[in-house]
């Protein structure tokens, strides 16, 4: 068995808090979520089809909740009608 030194200390790692939403953009294939500690989410518009099937414009047009962990397409303002957490995307769920 061989040892290799550790360079650094678990504590000199920085590890996500808390992921908030930070910008929003979108391409033809994906939703890019810009987060506040650094990562970047991309999902596929195909996995939410009310975003797959609706005009660029129109994805445009959410707004980022107050906590800032979801994305709301309010139907009374916009033709979308849906809500993305981000939560759902970053943590794995029981099935």
């Amino acid at each position: 068995m061989n040892w290799y030194p550790i360079p650094y200390p678990a504590s000199a790692y920085t590890f996500p808090s808390e992921a908030l939403i930070h910008k929003v953009r979108f391409d033809d294939q994906y939703i890019h979520l810009d987060l506040t500690d650094g990562r970047i989410l991309s999902i596929p518009l195909s996995w939410i089809p009310t975003l797959h099937n609706a005009a660029p414009a129109e994805r445009q047009k959410f707004t980022i909740s107050r906590d800032r962990k979801a994305l709301i397409w309010d139907p009374d303002v916009r033709t979308i009608n849906d809500e993305l957490f981000i939560d759902d995307y970053l943590c794995n769920r029981a099935r």
